[in-house]
């Protein structure tokens, strides 16, 4: 290890981050991403600085496979866009970049300042390295990776707090969940992915701002629960936004089901299913399925006797209340509603029947077709089998 240092106004060095060298931390290269590698690679070419930071770095030092890989640059965003062909500024308070690959999206965001008090609208004050470290939500997610050289810089003690498993706010909590709420809700899900507790700042600051997270956009906040969902992690993140009083201003109608076994032990399954579908390297679950486990549970079907299509929207409608405030795609709402019915014994008889149709037909156009057989070639089997018969004589 040694230490990076910068020079004040007195022309003093003053030690600001430590740098860890590629023999001291479990990062390499070869569990970065190609296309990410490729990325830093370019700007790093073109004068720029550029490194993994972030989530992504998070799960690298605990061992897990990253699902996004973000970069932090000392290249402004159209010097970015200028780089690649396939990127898109995007944002309005602060803008980043994210550069388009065919199965995957990598956002590029630049060092941004350090500075609290900029007017309104006008976000977009870039900044150091230095500055952008502090600027991130938590310690864990504050550590710079450079494939070039391997090495990982700590701007902010992280590896101290990754030794002794503590989440702790590098905003002052004052300010941070006054900011951007939606940073409580992030601390429950790292506090439950990750096994490290909680600070106990980040824990009495959560219970005073906790109110917060109703000035969020649904759109932000229906973001945050679907990744909460497909984090493995649910039903333990679930519970603590109960515990923190978070759930019933996310999800009202949720949170007076979290006393019941059968809501959380669904959560439990649908876990466990994203945890063995990751281990194998199979495909994320769909939103689909993620709201049927939420929702199964809870669904209650009239007792008379309806057409699979009432049905449908019946448990179309429960779904839509359970979740409300929150809006995933209804086209998901719908495809969750017909796998509850099926789970719960439904069949759609109409699909069950085009399936059929499209199975027989598929089957009639596999099947061989019968060989013509012309008269010249009926001529010689009849001239063979009389020739046979003569040599058996």
């Amino acid at each position: 290890m040694f230490t990076r240092y910068k020079t004040d106004s007195k022309g003093r060095n003053i030690p600001v981050a430590k740098v860890y060298t590629q023999n001291e931390h479990p990062i390499c290269n070869s569990q970065i991403d190609k296309d990410a590698l490729w990325v830093i690679r370019r700007i790093q070419a073109n004068g720029e600085k550029a490194y993994i930071v972030g989530g992504a770095i998070r799960d690298l030092m605990l061992g897990k496979a990253p699902k996004d890989f973000d970069i932090a640059t000392s290249a402004s965003p159209k010097q970015i866009q200028r780089l690649f062909w396939n990127s898109r500024i995007i944002g309005r308070r602060f803008k980043i970049v994210h550069i388009f690959f065919n199965n995957k999206i990598i956002e590029v965001t630049t060092f941004r300042s350090d500075e609290e008090n900029f007017e309104e609208g006008n976000n977009n004050i870039f900044g150091t390295m230095e500055q952008d470290s502090h600027r991130r939500d938590y310690s864990i997610n504050s550590l710079y990776y450079n494939p070039q050289d391997g090495h990982l810089i700590d701007f902010n003690n992280s590896l101290e707090d990754f030794k002794k498993k503590r989440i702790r706010s590098l905003i002052p909590l004052s300010y941070s969940f006054k900011e951007d709420p939606v940073r409580m809700v992030r601390a429950i899900k790292y506090e439950c992915t990750t096994g490290f507790s909680l600070s106990l700042g980040v824990k009495l600051a959560i219970f005073r701002f906790h109110s917060a997270i109703s000035g969020v956009s649904t759109s932000r906040l229906t973001d945050e629960f679907m990744k909460i969902l497909s984090s493995g992690y649910s039903a333990p993140i679930v519970l603590e936004l109960a515990k923190y009083k978070l759930l019933p201003l996310i999800a009202p109608c949720m949170s007076l089901y979290i006393k019941y076994d059968s809501f959380i032990n669904d959560l439990k399954e649908l876990d466990q299913r994203i945890k063995e579908s990751r281990h194998a390297g199979l495909k994320d679950i769909q939103v689909s399925e993620m709201i049927s486990y939420l929702s199964r549970s809870v669904i209650v079907l009239p007792e008379v006797h309806h057409s699979y299509d009432e049905l449908r929207r019946e448990v179309f409608r429960q779904i839509k209340v359970l979740l409300a405030p929150l809006t995933p795609p209804n086209y998901e709402i719908e495809r969750a509603a017909e796998l509850i019915l099926e789970f719960l014994g439904h069949k759609n008889r109409k699909k069950s029947a085009q399936r059929k149709k499209n199975l027989k037909n598929n089957r009639t156009q596999t099947k061989k077709p019968k060989k013509k057989v012309t008269p010249q070639a009926k001529t010689q089997e009849v001239a063979a089998n009389s020739a046979a018969e003569a040599h058996d004589m």
